[in-house]
């Protein structure tokens, strides 16, 4: 359904995106993932049409050129930036938007409806979105972008800055429409969404991509080793053999199978007052990719 081939943009000295490469099959849910600065907008800019890359193609459904008319139209953008007009009501965004990409009449009428009960705002449908809490403008914000029933969705943050209960709406909405087939690229800081949410995830940095696969593949090839902690209830004897690093009555051990060393440790006798095993996850492989440095 997406295919980014090659993508190069510069600005100035700058090199925003550097050969970027990736494929989105139908009905998949792609993350892209990155720093800021990494690439990510820049890149989604070029997908949807609104930067001319200086080398590369994007194809939308087989279609080249997003900057064609009727290939935008099977795109919906949910931008990190709130795409909506404060002085018009949530129903008057929504009929913008619609006619915007050609619906008229009934069809336009039930897509707003659509629209509204999708983002729980059907009770302030005529309210001013300005008058909206940030989590309600954010729904909103979604809804846009779904109200001309697009083949894809790309979606910038969409979750930032909201409260949790609009988080979860959010969440659970995409999810839902992940499973009703459609295609979804989706950016976050959050890597619990995208772990759970993405079928795939692309890690981009300084305009690259510097990893590109399954959740659990990306984990396995780079997340390193489990970590478990122990705080023992009293110094163990000193001819205890146990794994790990001994300090005092803790103990780490760096494990690629944490459960044997729990269940070797509840076989040595030792009292455990507190445990904590840390697996690898997503977050870790990010920070193991592009490194822990602040970025602004």
């Amino acid at each position: 359904m997406i295919e980014v081939s090659q993508l190069c943009k510069r600005f100035g000295e700058t090199c925003a995106v550097d050969g970027v490469s990736f494929r989105v099959g139908e009905g998949e849910a792609f993350g892209l993932l990155g720093p800021n600065g990494a690439g990510k907008t820049t890149t989604i800019l070029m997908l949807v049409g609104a930067l001319r890359p200086d080398a590369g193609q994007v194809a939308l459904g087989g279609r080249p050129d997003p900057t064609r008319p009727e290939v935008r139209r099977i795109i919906g953008v949910a931008p990190q930036g709130l795409a909506i007009y404060p002085e018009l009501s949530g129903q008057e965004n929504l009929a913008f938007f619609g006619r915007v990409y050609g619906l008229s009449g009934a069809k336009l009428a039930a897509r707003v409806d659509w629209a509204l009960e999708f983002a729980g705002l059907s009770e302030r449908r005529k309210d001013r979105a300005g008058s909206y809490s940030g989590g309600m403008q954010r729904r909103l914000n979604l809804a846009c972008a779904l109200v001309h029933e697009p083949r894809v969705l790309v979606c910038d943050e969409p979750t930032v800055g909201v409260d949790p209960q609009s988080r979860n709406h959010i969440f659970e909405s995409l999810e839902q429409l992940r499973s009703e087939g459609l295609t979804l690229l989706y950016t976050t800081h959050y890597m619990e969404e995208a772990q759970r949410l993405c079928d795939r995830v692309a890690i981009m940095d300084h305009g690259r991509v510097l990893a590109l696969d399954t959740v659990p593949a990306l984990i396995e090839r780079h997340g390193g080793t489990s970590l478990v902690e122990a705080e023992l209830g009293e110094l163990p004897p000193p001819d205890l053999d146990l794994p790990g690093e001994l300090n005092e009555r803790s103990l780490r051990v760096s494990t690629e199978r944490p459960f044997e060393v729990v269940a070797q440790l509840g076989r040595s006798g030792v009292a455990i007052e507190r445990l904590r095993v840390d697996r690898p996850d997503l977050e870790r492989v990010f920070l193991q990719l592009t490194g822990r440095r602040l970025r602004d």
